[in-house]
């Protein structure tokens, strides 16, 4: 079932940002958003959270400032996906910027895992003779590798953003604004947005000690970029801070002063930088990094970002292009296998998804998942074979089901079951015994009873509710195309009653429709949507400047459409 609603808001707060400049449009916009003053739209960086908000971080900036005067060697454990890329490649260039003996390792997923496990440890010791770890997007819930690293005299300092368990680990310091006691304003910060934080106060720290002064400092802004592809790539909350970052990191792509692996994953993409936006960096640019640590090595993608040489980032560019395609078609086929599997799957019957084949590959079941999750929107996981006699599941949920909660849940409940698990409210990772999987499906289910209300296992299509005639207007895009929309923020989507003058299906899969309100007509199109639509309809739509032999003109891209 799908509900369309209009989002509320507070008239007064709409009224105080028409007061303070805001178009008349986006004031409620933003008011319906919990926005009530135009100061929560600053995109400059002088409006960011000052770092010592965050528990630790000075101890972390002075503990890295006496390794760097010691020339002692660090080594950042990164995590396998875009965020901890991109946080890998800051962490790398920020560090040397700032004097540091720097290398990285990236594990292969499918062989060590997830985190800073003893195998990590032993390998990192092995191939790099750190003095010093530092992870990246991972670390939080790694005691018994923080532990191994200790055993053999390695420091560890954790720069994490995910939750952590019941025990801290017994690292060096630990920078993660979810940890307990912790009052940073911001718990949404990616992992590569806590490394910014951590070089930020790094830099300050080695200011106070007379190593450079506000003039001669090396300029950590040229690193907003990669921040910005980190942040939207990992579906953080974009609040107030994060947009920030995001906003700096996308005027930087727009006048060309990215790094040359961004640059060569936009064009591998076929996207223009100069026109960045967070769509391209989460559904283009973001996926073909990602795909390298889905099925291949991450090092591949850490490389792009971290090379000055633009032919090479090019070469990679284009090899994590490929790869990319190879990830869609096992994902499609992934996908069919899954829906056969769910074909006599009843969403009425069932709260939640939890579904195995032997024959899906590790690194692509989150895509499924996600996907599934879509299409039946229920909490949905997937399984692939793990190591022997274990499965891996990766699992995405809906508003209002933590699922990293829901897994604590599950093992509380049937303690033998999973070996572990940890991740986010909206998504999580997990492994468990190979034989066990009707049992955890079982478990599962029952918390989604539990914790499920038959009103939240509807999708509910938030809406601004109607546009007034004259902002169907490229101005009036190009105005909503400076703000940063996304996870948390959502990009304004504007309802009303349209008459179908025509209708057709573009490339099998596509609807293209000529609607009419007021006299005036509009060319729109719902993508993955073939079914006809009646000659009145109720249309949900985001407005959209379609660029066409030079000439711009206003297209609606349909998000749902039913009888009016």
């Amino acid at each position: 079932m799908i509900r369309v609603t209009t989002r509320s808001y507070d008239i007064s707060q709409a009224e105080q940002l028409i007061a303070e400049g805001v178009h008349p449009v986006l004031a409620r916009v933003y008011a319906a958003r919990g926005l009530s003053t135009a100061r929560e739209l600053a995109s400059e960086l002088n409006a960011l959270i000052a770092p010592s908000g965050l528990l630790h971080i000075e101890a972390a900036a002075s503990y890295l400032a006496d390794a760097i005067a010691q020339r002692k060697k660090l080594v950042i454990v990164a995590d396998y996906d875009c965020d901890g890329a991109t946080a890998c490649a800051v962490g790398l260039r920020g560090l040397r910027l700032l004097g540091a003996q720097v290398d990285y390792i990236v594990p292969n997923r499918f062989e060590y895992g997830y985190g800073l496990t003893p195998e990590i440890v032993e390998l990192t010791v092995r191939e790099k003779n750190p003095d010093i770890i530092v992870t990246v997007d991972n670390g939080i819930a790694s005691i018994d590798g923080v532990a191994e690293a200790k055993r053999r005299g390695i420091d560890v300092v954790v720069t994490d953003h995910h939750l952590p368990g019941d025990a801290l680990p017994d690292a060096r310091v630990i920078v993660n604004p979810n940890q307990p006691q912790c009052g940073f304003p911001s718990k949404n910060l990616a992992g590569v947005g806590v490394m910014f934080y951590v070089l930020l106060a790094l830099r300050a720290e080695m200011r106070k000690r007379g190593l450079f002064d506000a003039q001669t400092q090396p300029r950590l802004d040229s690193l907003l970029d990669l921040v910005a592809l980190g942040t939207v790539a990992d579906v953080v909350k974009l609040d107030a801070n994060n947009r920030i970052l995001v906003a700096q990191g996308l005027k930087r792509m727009r006048s060309g002063k990215m790094h040359p692996g961004i640059a060569a994953l936009f064009r591998a993409a076929g996207r223009e930088a100069r026109r960045a936006t967070p769509f391209d960096l989460g559904f283009a640019v973001g996926p073909r990094l990602n795909a390298a640590g889905r099925l291949a090595d991450m090092s591949l993608g850490i490389e792009c970002l971290t090379t000055d040489d633009e032919g090479r980032a090019w070469a990679i560019a284009q090899q994590l292009d490929a790869i990319n395609r190879e990830r869609r078609d096992i994902e499609a086929g992934m996908q069919d296998t899954a829906l056969l599997l769910l074909d006599d799957f009843n969403p009425a019957d069932r709260r939640t998804i939890a579904v195995f084949d032997p024959s899906w590959h590790q690194g692509v079941i989150g895509i499924v998942a996600s996907r599934l999750k879509d299409k039946f929107y229920r909490p949905t996981i997937t399984f692939a074979p793990g190591d022997e006699g274990f499965i891996k599941g990766s699992g995405r949920s809906i508003a209002g089901f933590h699922l990293r909660d829901a897994l604590d849940l599950v093992s509380k409940h049937a303690p033998s079951v999973m070996t572990k698990f940890g991740g986010h409210a909206m998504a999580a990772g997990l492994t468990i015994h190979a034989d066990a999987f009707d049992a955890f499906s079982q478990a599962f289910e029952a918390v989604g009873r539990d914790w499920l209300t038959q009103n939240q296992l509807e999708r509910v299509i938030e809406t601004d509710g109607e546009l007034e005639d004259s902002y169907y207007s490229v101005e009036f895009i190009t105005l909503m195309d400076q703000q940063v929309w996304g996870q948390g923020f959502a990009p304004p989507v504007f309802c009303d009653h349209f008459r179908v003058l025509s209708q057709r299906i573009l490339k099998e899969k596509h609807l293209k429709l000529q609607l009419e309100k007021g006299g005036r007509k509009y060319d729109a199109i719902w993508f993955g949507h073939t079914d006809a639509l009646p000659d009145h309809a109720q249309v949900a739509f985001r407005l959209d400047a379609n660029e066409y032999n030079g000439k711009t003109t206003v297209q609606l891209m349909v998000e749902h459409a039913e009888p009016a």
